[in-house]
């Protein structure tokens, strides 16, 4: 009996990546399922969080992400970060300085856990803060279960690829968003723009936040800014009249 079972669950695991194959780009045809993933994975649909893994809803450099169900049908995100060819270098700048991730070791495979572990702890503290953003599920070395966005089977799509019917509304929720990452999450998301945001039924949900960064790191206030200017770039392309991205800075940061 139970060697049928882990059959059955090793034979999900292989179809997954059959989808996998289909699915990818030739650029990102690496698979991300190996041995270690695998075992995860196979522990994961014991326990009942996971049943099914999908096609690939992105594909990239730093991670693929699937659409899966849990053993009651829901829809789920499955985010398997990539530990061969990792760009660790990027990581650690994002890591190093951070007080919650001081005893990383720097070696690729401790700094890509640690990437992984931090997107679920900034996931967390940013739903606490009333921040749209998936629901995070479960985590574990590399991969990474929370909240599908989207209906129906169909992933929500990013805000640059939507005509937004209420621009100056979309905007403000944004800042607004920021704002409470910053004073509420104690959070500065780092690399905001509207490639890592979803519109979900018209409204704005954040994603792609492992990079995010304590306000303690000492580029916080920079990347702050940053974000503040890549919002503020992309909306003035819809001839909104928009404060400038200093006023909102240090209207979020109150005058630091």
């Amino acid at each position: 009996m139970v060697e049928k079972k882990i059959k059955e669950y090793e034979l999900k695991i292989d179809k997954s990546r059959e989808r996998e194959k289909r699915s990818e780009d030739q650029s990102t045809a690496e698979s991300v399922f190996d041995l270690n993933v695998r075992k995860i994975i196979f522990k994961l649909m014991q326990k009942g969080i996971i049943d099914q893994i999908y096609g690939a809803i992105s594909t990239g450099k730093e991670a693929n992400v699937y659409r899966a169900t849990d053993s009651d049908g829901n829809d789920l995100a499955i985010k398997i970060y990539r530990i061969t060819n990792a760009e660790t270098k990027f990581m650690w700048k994002y890591i190093t300085g951070d007080p919650r991730f001081s005893d990383v070791r720097k070696k690729p495979r401790n700094i890509v856990f640690a990437w992984a572990k931090k997107e679920f702890k900034n996931l967390n503290r940013a739903k606490e803060a009333n921040v749209k953003v998936p629901n995070p599920i479960y985590q574990v070395k590399n991969l990474l279960v929370m909240e599908f966005i989207g209906e129906n089977t169909i992933p929500a799509p990013k805000l640059k690829d939507v005509e937004i019917q209420n621009p100056n509304k979309i905007f403000n929720i944004i800042i607004e968003y920021i704002n409470r990452l910053y004073n509420e999450a104690n959070l500065v998301h780092g690399d905001l723009s509207e490639f890592n945001i979803l519109m979900d039924n018209d409204e704005p949900v954040i994603i792609d936040i492992s990079q995010a960064i304590t306000l303690e790191h000492p580029n916080s206030l920079r990347y702050l800014l940053r974000d503040i200017k890549n919002i503020c770039w992309y909306f003035s392309k819809l001839n909104l009249e928009l404060p400038a991205p200093v006023e909102i800075y240090e209207y979020i940061t109150k005058g630091e």
